[in-house]
């Protein structure tokens, strides 16, 4: 019995314009790239002929397998089938449609095997990285799902890829709960993993066929998100949960700098005999100081980098984060007061939510990012 280091996973459903020419394009792949590879086609009872061609390619193509899947049907849920079933240690997904460039398989693996990650990321986001050949419409629910998913894994930038390596332990014995068509997001929320790579690829739709993208997909998603995040808070040793920490200090601290705010100006202003609007501008300066200092040194862990050239260079960032933060606030205040006609109060708690998302995933991202 042949002993493969990669399986590489395709779910299907209706896909015989393509099935045939995608695993004779990753059967090459392989044999180019001298890796011992098993292809893994999941159907999801197919009646279009797809299940035949397989059955039909089974006989010249020994690295091939077939499961068919009569019930609960789905691409993650064929994923994970597919997780359980493979006989490598390392696994890839990808689509049957050539949406992902079988040519980058190579990387992925090698950045498992050789490189040591945990996980490989195929990103559309990253540099490098694009789509081509999608309306604005859908360019739209795609990025929109993205952020959204930053949200639980703000250092990714495309944790939606359907394009993606692990290794296989990362979801041995994981609580998974497959559904819709996210199953990287449900591996990165409940898998143990340590560290990922991301590879650029230019997303092409689909060359044959019909894109299978539904509302209820979308539902399906939002809802597996918040499932994700539950997971997390339950348990608090996922990633999403160490990020998560994250974002509660960061409002800690911007709680801490609302007194800040609140007691220089009242001082200022009372004791000083300042002007109000004067006061109001070292106050503001004061809690950005002291919010920085407290996310520094607690929040992001900075205060292990003392290199004061660096501590300076996140202070002028996190200080320009702070003022368009400030914009932000006024700028969503304005608009769903005079445009909206929603009560001044609750268009400044929107306007301070809004405000302080910008300032986690920018300061995040940018002022505190890793390396």
């Amino acid at each position: 019995m042949t002993r493969y280091s990669l399986t590489i996973i395709i779910p299907t459903f209706n896909e015989i314009e393509n099935i045939e020419n995608i695993i004779i394009a990753v059967s090459g792949v392989l044999k180019n790239s001298g890796i011992e590879g098993e292809i893994l086609v999941v159907d999801d009872d197919s009646k279009d002929g797809t299940v035949d061609c397989v059955r039909e390619l089974l006989k010249t193509h020994p690295e091939l397998s077939l499961i068919v899947r009569p019930d609960d049907h789905g691409l993650s849920q064929s994923v994970v089938e597919g997780f359980q079933k493979a006989k490598a240690d390392i696994i890839q997904v990808i689509d049957a449609d050539f949406s992902h460039p079988v040519e980058l398989i190579p990387k992925f693996y090698s950045a498992i095997k050789d490189e040591g990650y945990d996980v490989c990321i195929g990103s559309r986001y990253t540099k490098g990285g694009d789509i081509e050949n999608w309306p604005i419409k859908r360019r739209i629910i795609s990025l929109g799902a993205t952020v959204f998913g930053r949200v639980l894994f703000p250092e990714i930038t495309d944790p939606v890829s359907g394009f993606f390596a692990i290794k296989k332990e990362v979801v041995y014995d994981a609580d998974l709960k497959p559904r819709g068509y996210k199953i990287l997001m449900e591996v990165l929320g409940k898998g143990r993993w340590e560290n990922f790579k991301e590879i650029p690829f230019t997303f092409r739709d689909r060359e044959e066929g019909e894109s299978k993208l539904k509302f209820s997909t979308i539902l399906d998603y939002i809802g597996q998100c918040t499932d994700i995040g539950v997971y997390a808070f339950r348990h608090r040793e996922t990633n999403v949960w160490k990020e998560w920490k994250k974002v509660i200090k960061f409002g800690f601290v911007g709680i801490s700098g609302i007194f800040v705010n609140t007691g220089i100006l009242f001082a200022l202003t009372e004791y000083i005999g300042f002007y109000y609007l004067v006061s109001a501008i070292f106050a503001i300066e004061a809690s950005i100081i002291t919010n920085f200092l407290l996310n520094d040194y607690w929040t992001f862990d900075g205060g292990n980098n003392s290199r004061m050239a660096k501590k300076w260079k996140r202070f002028v960032s996190f200080q320009v984060v702070s003022v368009l933060g400030v914009v932000i606030n006024l700028a969503v205040l304005f608009i769903l007061t005079e445009f909206i006609g929603l009560w001044y109060i609750l268009s400044n708690i929107a306007g301070i939510f809004v405000a302080f998302i910008w300032n986690f995933f920018i300061n995040r991202n940018f002022t505190w990012r890793r390396g």
